[in-house]
């Protein structure tokens, strides 16, 4: 988790709030007052120094970066909205035993996407930059004087720390002793980390390595062994040369593993660009979650406070989790009468992606979740590219009413016609005739049958058969090459064959050697006639599947379209049915 300052908060999070310059940060204001909003910002609020606390003074991480982040973020939007809602922060109670660092740790100001990144970059024109790989461990403060080690501070509020001396005289990675010609007092900071052999960021992600140096500095005592494992990357030398290239060379004399090599020059977003991308995908020998980008010429040490400062900043991988509010709750309904929950989400970024909303799943589903519009969600990717709700952070009160669609109302046989409530399902209908899986209408998707749908050209599941060019020329935006191309492709599917017709319709799924064996046989005329142990006689048609096939074929509007096709099919059509479907 990156560095974070309870006491510093309401100055991060005004600092956070003007250099966001993101699609997310950048997106309307609530239109409801802020008095509406008091609870749940308070709320979130309160939960963020919660995992605070058991962070800094715990060495536990309720949390992943990704949901704390943009919980952050959410409260930045909300204060640069409403100013009025900001409140103190729960003060972090110093442990027994703290210790003050004599150079405060500053934190790090992170930057949502590229753009921003380019902006900072801009904004530190004349300075020489460095990146570094955003070493994901535990942060702590070493010091020595008269080359001597003489205390490991832990991160803490970046002001005090817990006293990790003890355990730092265990960790090989560390220092005892700097050369006799070191100057008299030197203060480092960097990553305490777990050591990993070919770890690749992009497919090991952090395998809980930060986590593993959180448990073990969390005990009394290191062994060994224990203290092998880990090993120190050092990000800050504040009270150390003026420049970088001085820094990294005497570093690297003192034995400072991994620092000079992993600290390049940069000039350009592009170049930034290019070493996240590399770092992410290639080994390193401990796991991170960014890089992390700084002037080489940064001001003294002893000027530095324990908030995000300017000549710093971060760039994090893809979140895979984020806390996003939910704005509204819609229904769908599908092809087969699935009802469906959706969110509306106040836009957040998971995965460099800009999620607006996030599917619940089924109507039982979304009850046993119960989320409803103003509650914070968390969410993941699945696969890499799919939001997922994975569970509900705050709920918020009183909760607010929502009315469902009734799950009765719809089937696989329901809205076979366009009517009041139908108009989901319908469209479900049509886009499925028109894919490949039925009639195959190439390049007639959704947005046609919404068109068709909205201008009342299309009430019945067979209505585009009779649209001619010219009424399909005078829809808007329609030329007259998408309307011949339209009508080709209704014209040519008569000669489609029974199993795509019947397959467009909404037959329920059956094996295809049983409905080819049935269709070689039989008509669909006498289909129509058949009871469920008929369909019984064919391999892979049991009890259920034969009652779902008898109701399709005796469901009025569903006879009604297979006798009309019936009868427009000539001899000479159904002589070239296979032919033109195979060669499809």
């Amino acid at each position: 988790m990156p560095h974070r300052s309870g006491r510093w908060f309401l100055r991060g999070l005004i600092v956070y709030a003007l250099i966001m310059g993101t699609p997310v940060s950048a997106s309307p204001c609530p239109s409801r007052p802020p008095q509406d909003l008091q609870a749940t910002y308070q709320a979130l609020n309160d939960q963020l120094a919660r995992w605070d606390r058991a962070y800094y003074h715990l060495g536990q991480r309720l949390v992943d970066d990704g949901s704390y982040d943009s919980a952050k973020r959410q409260l930045a939007r909300w204060a640069r909205c409403f100013p009025s809602l900001i409140t103190s922060r729960v003060a972090l109670h110093e442990p027994d035993g703290s210790q003050r660092h004599p150079i405060p740790q500053t934190g790090m100001t992170k930057l949502p996407g590229r753009p921003a990144v380019a902006r900072w970059i801009k904004r530190q024109a004349g300075h020489p930059l460095w990146i570094q790989p955003k070493v994901d461990g535990v942060a702590v403060t070493l010091v020595y004087r008269q080359s001597r080690l003489v205390a490991a501070i832990s991160r803490g509020d970046g002001v005090t720390g817990q006293d990790w001396f003890t355990k730092a005289s265990h960790i090989a990675a560390i220092p005892r002793r700097l050369p006799p010609d070191a100057p008299s007092q030197v203060t480092l900071q960097g990553e305490l980390y777990a050591r990993l052999e070919d770890h690749q960021q992009s497919q090991d992600g952090t395998d809980g390595a930060r986590a593993r140096i959180a448990g073990l500095m969390s005990r009394n005592a290191l062994t060994i062994h224990q203290g092998e494992t880990i090993g120190f990357f050092v990000w800050a030398w504040p009270d150390g040369p003026a420049t970088m290239p001085v820094r990294l060379a005497t570093l690297t004399d003192w034995g400072f593993d991994h620092v000079a090599g992993a600290t390049h020059a940069v000039d350009t977003p592009d170049d930034v660009a290019r070493w996240r991308e590399y770092w992410y995908h290639h080994t390193l020998p401990f796991a991170t979650d960014g890089i992390v980008v700084k002037r080489g010429d940064r001001p003294d040490g002893y000027e530095w406070e324990a908030a995000p400062p300017e000549w710093a900043m971060a760039w994090k991988y893809p979140a895979h989790q984020a806390i996003a509010h939910v704005a509204a709750l819609n229904f769908t309904v599908g092809r087969t009468g699935r009802i469906t929950a959706v969110a509306e989400l106040t836009p957040v970024m998971l995965g460099d992606k800009r999620i607006t909303h996030v599917s619940l799943g089924s109507l039982a589903h979304w009850r046993q979740t119960d989320v409803r519009p103003g509650d914070q969600v968390r969410l993941r990717l699945a696969g890499l590219t799919i939001p997922q709700l994975q569970d509900v952070v705050i709920r918020k009160r009183p909760r607010l009413p929502v009315e469902a669609p009734d799950a009765d109302r719809y089937d696989r046989l329901s809205c076979l016609r366009l009517a009041p409530g139908c108009r989901d399902q319908f469209l479900a209908r049509l886009e499925w005739l028109g894919s490949d899986e039925g009639l195959d209408f190439e390049g007639i998707g959704p947005a046609t049958w919404r068109q068709l749908v909205d201008a009342g050209l299309v009430e019945g599941l067979l209505d585009w058969r009779k649209l001619d060019i010219q009424c399909l020329e005078a829809l808007p935006g329609v030329g007259i090459l998408t309307a011949q191309s339209w009508q080709r492709h209704f014209a040519e599917a008569t000669a489609r064959s029974p199993r795509r017709w019947l397959r467009a319709l909404g037959l329920p799924a059956i094996p295809h050697d049983a409905l080819e064996a049935i269709l070689a046989r039989h008509d669909m005329r006498e289909l129509m006639q058949w009871a469920p142990s008929a369909w019984q006689d064919y391999s892979g048609i049991g009890a259920t599947r034969a009652k779902q096939l008898e109701d399709f074929f005796h469901h009025p509007e569903i006879r009604r379209l297979l006798k009309s096709l019936h009868k427009e099919r000539t001899p000479r059509d159904e002589g070239q049915t296979e032919t033109v479907d195979n060669a499809r």
